[in-house]
Formats: C-alpha cells, structure tokens, sequence
C-alpha cells in the first residue's frame, strides 16, 4: 500500500509563490507517477501536472504551464509543487495523486489510485 500526504498550502497574495509537498510512505518503490490536481469551489477536479518517478519528465496543464513546476526527491519520497506568479483563479484545493498503475494517462484523475487529503490554496487579489 501507498499513502500520500500534502502539506505546504496557505494564503498568498496575486503575484506571489508557494511550494506543495507530496510526502509518499509505503511501497514507494510502486509509484510510476505522481500528479497534482485542484478543486476550486462549485467545479470540478482540474489536472495541475504530473512527474514521472523514474526519468523526472513533467508535464502540465495549459492554465499552469509556465508558471508551476514539479520536482522530486526520490531518496525522500517527495514531490514538490512550485507554484510562481500565482493568480486568484489558482485557488482551490490541491491533491497529490500517486499512481501505481503502468502505461495510463497521466492527465486523466482515474489513472491515480491513491490520493491525499488535500491542501487549500488561496490567492487574494
């Protein structure tokens, strides 16, 4: 079994920065990959992006690319959510997705078995 956990979350002013942490226990070895998604009130799950655990190739949603970035820490498990440039519209929940499915797509929520609680985001303007 795997189990993600978030943390990182807060409030930020528009034009501002946060880093998500994605902290994975367990049979890490069996993650392929690990996403983030959010939630903003009243609708639906957005993809955020996602990394690939073996070869560190990332990929991003068109309204985050550019300014978000995903990093890992392999020796600790961690994935990190470097979020830059944030706007009002980049608030909502943020969840850490691991996947320990092979040959899914990466962007599509049910390709991710195991899931955080989620972390708030909130962007003033």
């Amino acid at each position: 079994q795997v189990q993600v956990v978030e943390s990182g979350g807060g409030s930020v002013q528009a034009g501002g920065s946060l880093r998500l942490s994605c902290a994975a226990s367990g049979r890490t070895l069996t993650i392929y990959t690990t996403a983030w998604f959010r939630q903003a009130p009243g609708k639906g799950r957005e993809f955020v992006g996602y990394i690939v655990r073996s070869n560190g190739i990332t990929y991003f949603g068109d309204s985050v690319r550019g300014r978000f970035t995903i990093s890992r820490d392999n020796a600790n498990n961690i994935v990190y959510l470097e979020m830059n440039s944030l706007k009002p519209e980049d608030t909502a929940v943020y969840y850490c997705a691991a996947s320990t499915k092979h040959g899914t797509s990466w962007r599509q929520d049910a390709s991710y078995d195991v899931w955080g609680q989620g972390t708030q985001v909130t962007v003033s303007s």
